[in-house]
């Protein structure tokens, strides 16, 4: 199998890597958004996480009724090796360092896992805490 980490630039203006590449069957490239979609969703899934961080676009976003699956996620990707930086907001009573660790081994083995791309590192910001009193 062999693996082809070029970076490239498709006609929408989005960066895209191809991840894999056989001779007679093609290529498979997958797009920076979806690596931070996986992110993303991987957080969210952690418990202890109430939600990712967007700032103030995310939130003008949210109350307009769309979902932004990739708010609170900026990736790096260089020759197959991926850098991610999560903004989180955890729930009362969690235990701060736990929910990190929690969230950065669930989020590089989500990548790794269905993209093929090495994670180099998870870096998260507490955004906020969230209480019942604030939902």
């Amino acid at each position: 199998m062999a693996q082809n980490y070029e970076k490239s630039v498709n006609t929408e203006e989005r960066a895209t890597h191809v991840v894999y590449e056989k001779d007679e069957m093609g290529q498979v490239v997958i797009a920076d958004e979806v690596v931070a979609i996986i992110a993303g969703i991987a957080s969210t899934e952690v418990e202890g996480v109430d939600s990712m961080d967007g700032g103030w676009s995310g939130e003008i976003i949210s109350k307009m009724g769309f979902r932004d699956l990739s708010k609170g996620v900026h990736i790096e990707i260089e020759e197959g090796h991926v850098s991610v930086d999560l903004k989180l907001n955890v729930k009362y009573g969690y235990s701060i360092p736990d929910v990190s660790k929690n969230v950065q081994d669930k989020v590089a083995q989500a990548i790794e896992s269905m993209t093929g791309l090495n994670v180099l590192d998870v870096n998260i910001k507490i955004a906020g805490v969230v209480t019942n009193e604030n939902e």
